[in-house]
């Protein structure tokens, strides 16, 4: 009997990928059982479902840092997404990892993120029942929200990178093992994002007038490079260099270069998050948020009009909750504009 192409893909991870890659045919499998795809292995699949989702479409409207900027090259969730992408598979494809895991898990994590960036999370993390985190959102839209309720129904390798990508402002490189993905291709995620909105934030405030080079910290300047490519091929360079010289499946920095990633992310935060300068919109922003969801709450017969259906996967709090996040930035202004804003008379 003749091998499908799947079959044929799985035979050659085996002889290709390192002991410490994740198999597509050693998948823990789905939450659901369906019938493998005869052309895709199961991880590829997973990265076909998430490209082809409403919310990844969404992200290209979303905010990265800078709140519906009107500058072209600004960037937005989805470009950040992409260049996680880019750098993540990088660092797989150095180390023979599952380039395809990695992609999947790249491509989906930010699926739950909010309008308004990381002002919109906090937002709805201080007003819904239960709290809210987008990495946990991340997880529910590909789990549930998704196919109007179906879910994608993902393989459990790449809904656990998705919701263990995330860091705040912890480590750099994760030691804790609940916090940190079981595959090393997860793992591999949460330092691509790290390297990729460190490295784009700094282009984008400069650009927009935040910080200028000068600012940037000449001690990380010297380590890691003083252009954007530069500091990027420094960091990917590090870690996969030092990754392959410890041979135990597990990756690391040099503590130079960690020193470095740890003090310009401090300085990104002290001068770019947290500045005036790009805070001063979100105030309006987090107004928006909070009265669109207290409005909706209360008027559950106008919510269930807007998302087209009778019925509630969840509490009508949640609801609401999953409703905004999924919003882009431009959307959740037309929507407060329609439900708090008087339209013009029409004179006939």
């Amino acid at each position: 009997m003749l091998k499908t192409v799947r079959e044929e893909l799985e035979e050659r991870e085996k002889k290709m990928l390192s002991p410490f890659a994740t198999l597509s045919s050693k998948t823990k499998g789905r939450q659901f059982f369906e019938e493998e795809c005869p052309l895709r292995p199961a991880f590829q699949h997973d990265r076909d479902r998430i490209i082809h989702s409403k919310s990844f479409r969404r992200l290209k409207h979303k905010t990265q840092v800078f709140l519906i900027p009107t500058g072209d090259h600004y960037r937005t969730r989805l470009t950040h997404t992409l260049e996680v992408s880019q750098i993540a598979r990088t660092i797989s494809k150095a180390l023979h990892l599952n380039e395809d895991l990695t992609e999947a898990i790249s491509l989906g994590h930010d699926l739950g993120h909010t309008p308004f960036g990381h002002a919109g999370e906090d937002t709805l993390n201080e007003i819904v029942p239960g709290g809210f985190n987008h990495a946990d959102q991340s997880l529910r839209v590909v789990d549930l929200l998704e196919k109007d309720g179906k879910g994608l129904n993902l393989t459990v390798e790449v809904r656990d990178g998705i919701l263990k990508h995330t860091k705040g402002k912890g480590e750099i490189l994760c030691e804790d093992p609940e916090g940190m993905a079981f595959t090393l291709e997860g793992q591999v995620v949460r330092i691509a994002d790290i390297i990729a909105y460190i490295n784009h934030d700094i282009d984008d405030a400069i650009r927009g007038g935040v910080i200028s080079p000068s600012d940037i910290p000449v001690d990380c300047l010297k380590c890691l490079g003083n252009t954007h490519s530069k500091r990027i091929n420094t960091m990917v360079n590090d870690i996969i260099q030092e990754t392959l010289r410890s041979g135990e499946g597990k990756l690391s920095i040099s503590k130079g270069v960690l020193s470095a990633i740890w003090d310009l992310r401090e300085f990104l935060w002290e001068h770019v998050y947290e500045s005036e300068a790009v805070h001063a919109d979100f105030h309006k922003a987090t107004k928006i948020l909070r009265e669109l969801y207290q409005y909706l709450v209360d008027h559950p017969d106008y919510f269930l009009t807007l998302i087209k259906t009778e019925s509630l996967v969840d509490s009508l709090e949640r609801s609401v909750c999953d409703f905004l996040a999924g919003m882009t930035d431009r959307y959740a202004f037309s929507l407060y504009e329609k439900v708090f804003l008087p339209l013009p008379w029409v004179v006939l």
